[in-house]
């Protein structure tokens, strides 16, 4: 393992002024960034542990009848919280479906947010576009469980469930540096591999996730998370969708396991999933336009086919409602 300095920080302003300095990194539960470490993909001399930080803690109510998660809950709690279950119950079953319960113990809902994506080549060290490579192997090679949205020039999948379901919740994130705080949509956190290639989130150097807000209109209505997988249980998504259909009528689909980041439906197809009393050919219809834009590799194919079924699934029940 590579050595390093372990930090607990005491308070936030000092751990922003640590991470700031030069290969310092935040470290939550752990279970990404270890990982990395040993697979020479991180290179720290210290971490630094923001694990008991005030205002990283702690699940409540906010003024709007949203709520506000700090970026150190764990996603077992996160998944069991009573206003959690109630309020957005996506957010709930997103969490529920991470890894195994031994991970969701562990892992931090920042965490989960900041993982980095799983692709053979790239975890592996086989020199490709993220890691100073001049090509994309999987292009051509074992390419069956990347992205069929978006993934040219690289084809990396984002593997946090959660993050899925906090863009079809409209939910904002906050960061913090030593120079000020921001907030951004979730829908808007993630970078393609087309924009930039040394990192998957707008996160820039010495910046940390503090927390997460779910905004009250987005509370309540009809909510799901449903996750395909190769195994039954504790594997990532091979294609992954969360619907939302908001109290004020408002639809939202999100697809996970397709892409370099959790990937929103056109908007026209959410807004006719709500005209109710849709017949068989006019639902598939919709779900096949809604991935017009998919462009499988030569071994991924299977999941347009997958995330036409959970749209199907979903527009019917959005609709039926």
């Amino acid at each position: 393992m590579h050595p390093f300095t372990y930090y607990p920080a005491i308070t936030l302003d000092d751990a922003l002024a640590r991470i700031a300095e030069p290969r310092h990194v935040p470290i939550g539960g752990g279970t990404d960034l270890l990982v990395t470490i040993a697979e020479q993909l991180a290179d720290p001399v210290a971490v630094v542990d923001v694990r008991a930080l005030e205002g990283m803690l702690g699940i409540a109510s906010v003024a709007d009848g949203g709520l506000r998660i700090g970026a150190s809950v764990r996603l077992a709690d996160i998944a069991a919280h009573d206003l959690v279950r109630s309020r957005f119950p996506a957010l709930a079953s997103a969490c529920e479906q991470v890894g195994t319960p031994a991970i969701r113990e562990m892992a931090t809902l920042g965490g989960n947010l900041c993982q980095r994506p799983r692709c053979w080549y790239f975890r592996r060290n086989i020199p490709c576009l993220k890691n100073g490579g001049s090509g994309c192997p999987a292009r051509e090679g074992e390419n069956q469980y990347l992205a069929i949205l978006e993934g040219d020039p690289c084809f990396i999948v984002h593997p946090s469930d959660p993050a899925v379901a906090l863009v079809a919740l409209d939910a904002t994130i906050e960061i913090a540096c030593t120079k000020g705080r921001r907030d951004v949509l979730a829908s808007e956190f993630y970078v393609l591999p087309r924009e930039r290639l040394d990192r998957e989130t707008v996160l820039e150097d010495g910046e940390l996730v503090i927390g997460i807000r779910l905004p009250g209109a987005a509370a309540g209505g009809l909510q799901r998370y449903v996750k395909l997988m190769q195994r039954d249980a504790w594997d990532f998504a091979l294609a992954s969708l969360a619907a939302v259909r908001r109290v004020d009528g408002e639809v939202r689909l999100v697809l996970g396991g397709v892409g370099p980041r959790p990937y929103r439906i056109y908007t026209s197809v959410e807004e006719e999933a709500t005209s109710g009393g849709l017949d068989e050919e006019t639902i598939a219809g919709l779900a096949e336009r809604a991935l017009l834009d998919a462009d499988p590799l030569s071994k991924n194919g299977y999941k347009v086919t997958m995330a036409a079924t959970l749209l199907r699934d979903a527009i019917r029940e959005l609709a039926a409602e």
